[in-house]
């Protein structure tokens, strides 16, 4: 994944004298935080020429950011600096911003911050304040949740998203509104109708598909093939399917997608679970590749999810429903045949140490074209889930943080067989009670990251202004 692209711009004293005096102190500072940054591997700084010591030099630093194609703007407070220099700059220089101040006690960071972030509150223009040291790991961590929070909501803009067969099953909760999305997101919309994939797919070069098929064969835990609706045909299909998933969103300029596939595709062509899978994780038989965010049953909101957390945590996204509560062990079953990257199996970016916990399994009976399904037990780890949802055409955040688990072998077979057993499934505890879950969580699907990002999500919903619910 790209680095994410920070503007830098300290704020300086209107008074020239005052100014001069502390212009290296000034400088250090600005220094120090673009180093530490740096520092991290994940960022790259587009730095101020000089603080910021009056309203021309202001706007002029701010159109440099602008112009290198920042995706957010760090004001640096070390000194006393006059608040207007920040409004005027916030004309120009890319949002989200945060204000940050270095603790100094001999000089009056704190009180500029204050004063610049009063004159934005005026200006109803959103941003942040963090205070303290930047070589201290605990304020390098509040910046770079912001920082991926603000990279996050800033790389949906201009995206445009592939929308595969329509609303699926009678689903409201998978549709959105095409004019909310661009007003809100700045995400396009395109429809395509599902029988491109299938013409697409009868074109791809046999040598490429058989290929495919012996590399699955030959990393792949099982491939359970049988006389009837799983056969090396039937995977040849699915591969056909992927490779023109791809071919599609490269013509098509397609940045993430939903496919509705359920009622449709999958009782006439062929299930959509392998290219759902390998379209959602970090390489294929060809080699390693950026994940693409798709959605099963075309869910909108669930691939905007997605494609939020994808870039916030930089790794593939879960998706599956709100299967099951199991009691006896207190915990969900988060599963679907579709969407669950094999990346969860092992939770690594190494294909062999994933691929050895999948098995292809003959697709249920409710997917009568037949193919596999990629089924495997999520890896265990702390997780954080999140869903965008909507109350009317008010937006609103939804965070549950959790933890993947699992338990033997032959416990998870006999818990899973209790569901669909061809399916996926993660084993998930949840912090918040199952009846709080099942009163407050706002639809049938979840989305979820390795790791704890509720923090960043908490910025995304204040960058988007939008209410946040936490369940925990």
């Amino acid at each position: 994944m790209k680095k994410f692209k920070v503007g830098l711009l300290t704020m300086s004293d209107g008074r020239p004298y005052l100014h001069n005096l502390q212009y290296d102190m000034n400088m250090g500072y600005q220094k120090q935080i673009r180093e530490r940054l740096e520092a991290t591997g994940l960022v790259e700084v587009v730095e101020g020429s000089a603080p910021v010591n009056s309203n021309t030099a202001a706007k002029e630093e701010a159109m440099k950011l602008k112009d290198a194609g920042v995706e957010m703007t760090i004001f640096n407070y070390a000194i006393w600096c006059y608040p207007q220099y920040t409004a005027v700059a916030t004309n120009f220089a890319p949002g989200p911003y945060l204000l940050f101040c270095n603790i100094h006690p001999s000089e009056c960071g704190m009180v500029g911050m204050m004063a610049a972030s009063g004159s934005l509150d005026q200006l109803e223009k959103t941003h942040t304040r963090i205070f303290g040291s930047i070589l201290d790991d605990a304020v390098l961590a509040k910046v770079m949740q912001l920082i991926r929070a603000s990279c996050a909501v800033g790389r949906l803009r201009g995206l445009t998203y592939g929308n595969f067969g329509g609303r699926p099953m009678g689903m409201y909760t998978t549709v959105a509104n095409l004019a909310q999305w661009q007003r809100m997101f700045g995400i396009d919309v395109e429809n395509v109708e599902q029988y491109e994939i299938m013409q697409y797919g009868n074109k791809v070069e046999q040598e490429k598909v058989t290929r495919a098929r012996e590399w699955l064969e030959a990393h792949v835990g099982t491939i359970a093939y049988n006389d009837t609706n799983f056969t090396p045909a039937k995977l040849e299909t699915q591969i056909r399917s992927y490779y023109a998933l791809r071919q599609i969103i490269a013509e098509r300029g397609l940045d993430f997608i939903g496919i509705k596939a359920h009622g449709d595709l999958t009782d006439w062509y062929i299930t959509m679970d392998l290219a759902e899978a390998f379209l959602n994780d970090p390489y294929d038989w060809d080699g390693p590749h950026d994940p693409i965010v798709a959605a099963t049953e075309s869910d909108m909101d669930g691939a905007l999810t997605m494609q939020l957390l994808k870039v916030i945590a930089g790794t593939p996204v879960l998706f599956a429903d709100v299967r099951h509560y199991e009691k006896s062990v207190d915990c969900w079953f988060f599963g679907n045949s579709g969407t669950h990257a094999t990346y969860f199996a092992g939770g690594s970016m190494d294909p062999d140490e994933n691929l050895r916990h999948v098995s292809l399994l003959p697709e249920s009976k409710d997917y009568p074209a037949g193919g596999g399904s990629v089924h495997h037990f999520a890896a265990p780890g702390k997780v954080t889930m999140a869903r965008l949802a909507r109350k009317g055409d008010q937006y609103y955040l939804t965070i549950v943080p959790g933890e993947i688990v699992q338990f033997s072998e032959e416990k998870m077979q006999a818990l899973g067989a209790t569901a669909t057993p061809a399916w996926p499934i993660a084993f998930t505890k949840c912090d918040v009670s199952a009846d709080e879950f099942i009163e407050k969580y706002p639809c049938n699907h979840i989305h979820g990251v390795y790791g704890d990002y509720v923090e960043e999500l908490k910025y995304v919903a204040k960058i988007l202004n939008i209410p946040v619910q936490i369940l925990k």
